[in-house]
C-alpha cells in the first residue's frame, strides 16, 4: 500500500487521528492492519462470502465517515470490529425480514473452504466444519454474533461485550442459548454420544456444549485485497 513505510511504528489512534486531519493514506493503513480480521469475522457471521464483503465494504464506509467521532474510549480495532459486525447483523436481520425460496446450503457452504484447505486436511474435518457451520447458521443473528467472537475469533467475553456494545452477561447468555442450540444439531457428530465436545481445544471461554470451528488462518481472509472488501483499502 502507497505510503505504508511512512505509518511504520503509528498507532492505530494516531492514524484515525491523521485520517480526521487529512492525511490521504492513513485510512487505507488501518483497513491494510485489521481487513483480514473483519473479514473472517464477517464471513463467520452472515455464511456467504458476498454478504461478507458487502458487510466489511458497508463498516469501512461508516467507519470513514464517522472517524471525527471516535473518543478513544475503546481500542480503534475494538471499534472496528463494532461497526464490522453491527454491519453484519443489519444484513442479517434484513435477510431474514425478506425470506425467499431457500439457498443450497450444500453449496454456499462448499464455498467457504479454499481448495487448498479441502487438499491438505482429511476429509472428515472438512465435512466436520461443513457441519459446524451449517448449524451456526441457524441460529438468531445475535446469537450467532456472540459464539463467532468467543468460539470461533477467540475474544475475551468482556471484549466481545465491548465490541458488541451489550454487558458480559449478555454476551454469556448469548452464547449459553447458542451452544444450546447448537447441541442437538451436533449431537450425532460426538463419538460417544455422551454431550461432551468432541474437541476439548481451549476452552476458556466456553461452557460445556457445542463447540464451533476455530478461525481460520489467513486462508479465511479469502479475497484479503480490494477484491474482498471491494476497493474498501481506499478512501470511500
Amino acid at each position: 500500500m502507497a505510503g505504508g513505510a511512512s505509518h511504520d511504528g503509528v498507532t492505530d489512534q494516531d492514524l484515525l487521528a491523521r485520517h480526521v486531519e487529512g492525511d490521504p493514506d492513513a485510512f487505507g493503513e488501518l483497513v491494510r492492519r485489521h481487513r483480514d480480521r473483519l473479514w473472517a469475522v464477517a464471513l463467520r457471521t452472515l455464511g456467504d462470502r458476498e454478504d461478507a464483503a458487502d458487510a466489511v465494504q458497508d463498516a469501512l464506509v461508516s467507519a470513514y465517515r464517522a472517524a471525527h467521532t471516535f473518543r478513544g474510549q475503546a481500542a480503534v480495532t475494538t471499534w472496528l470490529h463494532r461497526i464490522t459486525v453491527n454491519a453484519c447483523l443489519d444484513r442479517a436481520r434484513k435477510a431474514a425480514s425478506r425470506k425467499t425460496a431457500p439457498v443450497d446450503d450444500t453449496e454456499r457452504l462448499e464455498q467457504l473452504l479454499e481448495p487448498h484447505e479441502s487438499a491438505s486436511a482429511p476429509a472428515e474435518r472438512n465435512d466436520l466444519h461443513r457441519q459446524l457451520l451449517e448449524a451456526l447458521g441457524t441460529l438468531p443473528a445475535d446469537q450467532r454474533a456472540a459464539l463467532v467472537l468467543v468460539d470461533m475469533q477467540g475474544y475475551p467475553v468482556a471484549e466481545a461485550a465491548r465490541i458488541l456494545d451489550v454487558p458480559a452477561g449478555t454476551i454469556k447468555s448469548r452464547c449459553a442459548r447458542g451452544r444450546a442450540r447448537l447441541l442437538p444439531l451436533l449431537a450425532h457428530l460426538r463419538p460417544d454420544g455422551s454431550g461432551e465436545a468432541r474437541k476439548p481445544g481451549s476452552e476458556r471461554n466456553r461452557t460445556q456444549g457445542a463447540s464451533v470451528p476455530p478461525a481460520a488462518g489467513p486462508s479465511e481472509a479469502g479475497p484479503g485485497d480490494s477484491t474482498a472488501v471491494k476497493g474498501g483499502g481506499g478512501r470511500a
